[in-house]
C-alpha cells in the first residue's frame, strides 16, 4: 500500500509543474476550492516561474501518459475545472516520442509461444502512430497480409497503476473535507470510471473484442466499417487488426482533391455516431480526428477502440426523449426526464428546471453549429447543475465527451452544419420504433412471456426448500424438552444462581414459621 507520503510527494510534483505552466490559478481563485487544496496549491508553485497565459493541455502532457488520459476526460467536465480549462484541454492529443524498435520489438514477441518470423514477414521499424499507452507498426503476416500491430509501451501498466492510486487517494480525501462542492462532483466516482476505461485500454484483448462488437452492432450502416482483427497474433499486450489505406478525417485539403462529398461525410458520422449511442447502447468514445479515416469510395473507417462507451436502454430512452425535447422545444418533457431519472433532487421544482432549460435550449434551435453548438449547449447545462443540485452523472462523461468530439469533426467538414436537423429524424424514428403505443405493447409482451417462462422455474426453487412430505405418515408430536445449557441460560436470566437458591430458602424458611405460629402444623 502506498503511503500518504508518497501521494502528497507525487501531488506536489505535478502540482509544480502545473504551476510552470499557469495552471493553478484557476484552481486558487476559484470560490469552490477547498482551503485546504488552495494551501497545496500555494505550496506547489512556491518558488516557481509561472506562464502569463495558463496552458493545461502542456501541463497534463508534460506530466506523463496518465494525466494525458485524466487531461482528455476532464475536457467534458467545464463544471470542475471550469470553462477557459476545459476548451484548453480539448486540445491536448495524445502524441508522445515513440519507444525504440529493439524494445517494442521484445515486447511484441514476448507473450507469443512461437518467433515472430513464424508470425511475421517483416515488421516495420518507423511506427505509423506513438500515443501514450500504445504504438502502432505497419506490418505483413506470413501469409502475405498487410496488418497494422498495436502494442503496449514496456511498463505502461504498472506507470498507470501508480498514478491512478494517487488520483484515487487525492480524490477520497477531496470528498472528506466536507465541501459541498466536491461532495456533489463526486471526484472519486470520476477517477473510479477513469479507471475502469483505462484499465480497458491496458488490455488489448478487450480492445480487439470491443473492435469485434462494433462491428457486429454496425452492421448494414452505410458506408461505415470497422477493421478486422487477426485474433491468432493478438493478446493482452499486442493487438494485430487489418490495415487500413485511407485519408486521415481531418486532412479536408486531401479529402476534396480526391473528390469526397464532405457534407456528406459530417452528416453520416453523426448519424453513425446516434446509431452506436441510442440504437446499440455502445458507442466508440474516443472519436478525435486520428481514430477516423475515409476509404476511396467514402467508407468511414474508425480505429481505436480502447475507451467504448455503454448505455443501458433506460438510459437511451431517456437521452432520446431528452434530446428530441431540445431539438423540438419540450422542455416541461427534458425537465420531467431529469427528475424521472433523479438526476435533479426531487425538492426542486420541475417548472424552474424547465425554464433553466429552454435559456439552455432557445439560442440554439434553427441556427448552425457554427454559431451555437452542442458543446455549448453542454457548457450551459453544466451552468444549471449547481442551482439544481445535480450531482455528476459518471455514466454519462463519455457520452458527452464524445459528443463534443463529434461535433468537432462534423463542423471541421461542414460549417454550415447544423447537429440537431440532422439528429431529429434519426432520434424522432427510434423514439417511433422504441417507444411508441406498438413498441409499449411488444414490450409489455415480451416482459410477460418471459415473467410466465419463469414461473415452472420459480416453483421447482420453492419445492427444494419446501419438498413434499412423501409416503411416510405423519410423525407424533414429541414434547419439548429443556435442555440443561438452556436451564442454567434461563434461569440466570431470570436471576437464578445461588443467589436465587438463598432467597428461595429463606422465603420456605418463613413460610414454615408462620403456619407453625398460627397452629397449622399441630
Amino acid at each position: 500500500m502506498t503511503r500518504p507520503a508518497t501521494h502528497i510527494w507525487r501531488l506536489l510534483k505535478w502540482g509544480r509543474t502545473l504551476a510552470r505552466h499557469g495552471a493553478l490559478r484557476g484552481i486558487e481563485r476559484d470560490p469552490n476550492t477547498p482551503p485546504q487544496v488552495k494551501r497545496l496549491a500555494r505550496i506547489a508553485r512556491f518558488g516557481t516561474v509561472q506562464s502569463s497565459q495558463p496552458d493545461y493541455a502542456g501541463a497534463f502532457r508534460a506530466i506523463g501518459p496518465a494525466a494525458i488520459k485524466l487531461g482528455q476526460t476532464l475536457a467534458t467536465r467545464p463544471d470542475l475545472v471550469g470553462d477557459e480549462a476545459a476548451q484548453n484541454l480539448l486540445s491536448l492529443q495524445d502524441n508522445l516520442p515513440p519507444v525504440p524498435f529493439a524494445e517494442i520489438e521484445a515486447a511484441i514477441a514476448a507473450p507469443f509461444d512461437q518467433p515472430l518470423s513464424e508470425l511475421f514477414l517483416e515488421i516495420d521499424p518507423v511506427p505509423v502512430g506513438a500515443a501514450s499507452i500504445a504504438q502502432v507498426h505497419r506490418a505483413v503476416t506470413t501469409d502475405g497480409r498487410i496488418v497494422a500491430i498495436k502494442v503496449l509501451r514496456p511498463g505502461i501498466r504498472e506507470r498507470f497503476e501508480r498514478d491512478i492510486r494517487t488520483y484515487e487517494w487525492a480524490a477520497a480525501h477531496l470528498e472528506a473535507l466536507g465541501n459541498a462542492e466536491a461532495r456533489r462532483l463526486r471526484p472519486r466516482l470520476t477517477i473510479a470510471n477513469f479507471k475502469r476505461w483505462t484499465n480497458r485500454e491496458l488490455d488489448l484483448r478487450r480492445e480487439a473484442a470491443s473492435a469485434s462488437e462494433l462491428a457486429e452492432a454496425m452492421i448494414g450502416t452505410e458506408r461505415y466499417t470497422v477493421p478486422v482483427i487477426d485474433w491468432d497474433r493478438t493478446n493482452g499486450r499486442v493487438m494485430t487488426m487489418e490495415w487500413i489505406d485511407g485519408i486521415k478525417i481531418s486532412q479536408t485539403e486531401q479529402l476534396i482533391a480526391a473528390g469526397h462529398d464532405l457534407p456528406d461525410i459530417a452528416q453520416r458520422l453523426v448519424l453513425a455516431f446516434l446509431k452506436q449511442a441510442i440504437s446499440a447502447g455502445f458507442f466508440h468514445a474516443d472519436m478525435h480526428q486520428g481514430n477516423l479515416f475515409v476509404r476511396g469510395d467514402g467508407t468511414i473507417v474508425a480505429i481505436d477502440f480502447g475507451i467504448m462507451g455503454r448505455i443501458d436502454r433506460q438510459a437511451r430512452q431517456w437521452l432520446a426523449e431528452i434530446l428530441y425535447g431540445l431539438t423540438t422545444g419540450n422542455y416541461r418533457r427534458v425537465a420531467e426526464i431529469h427528475f424521472e431519472a433523479q438526476y435533479v433532487p426531487s425538492h426542486h421544482s420541475v417548472d424552474e428546471f424547465a425554464t433553466a432549460l429552454r435559456a439552455v435550449g432557445e439560442p440554439m434551435r434553427g441556427k448552425p453549429v457554427s454559431e451555437l453548438s452542442v458543446g455549448q449547449m453542454l457548457d450551459g447545462l453544466f451552468a444549471i447543475t449547481r442551482d439544481f443540485d445535480m450531482q455528476t452523472q459518471p455514466h454519462l462523461l463519455l457520452l458527452q465527451k464524445t459528443m463534443v468530439m463529434v461535433e468537432g469533426i462534423a463542423t471541421q467538414l461542414d460549417p454550415a452544419i447544423n447537429m440537431w436537423d440532422v439528429s431529429a429524424p434519426f432520434v424522432r424514428a427510434w423514439i417511433r420504433d422504441e417507444l411508441g403505443p406498438e413498441a409499449a405493447i411488444a414490450e409489455r409482451i415480451r416482459e410477460d412471456t418471459e415473467t410466465l417462462l419463469r414461473l415452472p422455474a420459480l416453483v421447482r426453487r420453492i419445492e427444494e426448500h419446501y419438498p413434499a412430505r412423501g409416503g411416510a405418515p405423519e410423525p407424533p408430536p414429541v414434547p419439548h424438552v429443556e435442555l440443561m445449557w438452556e436451564r442454567r441460560e434461563r434461569r440466570r436470566n431470570e436471576g437464578g444462581g445461588a443467589t436465587g437458591y438463598i432467597v428461595a430458602a429463606l422465603a420456605g424458611g418463613a413460610l414454615v414459621w408462620a403456619a407453625a405460629a398460627q397452629g397449622w402444623l399441630s
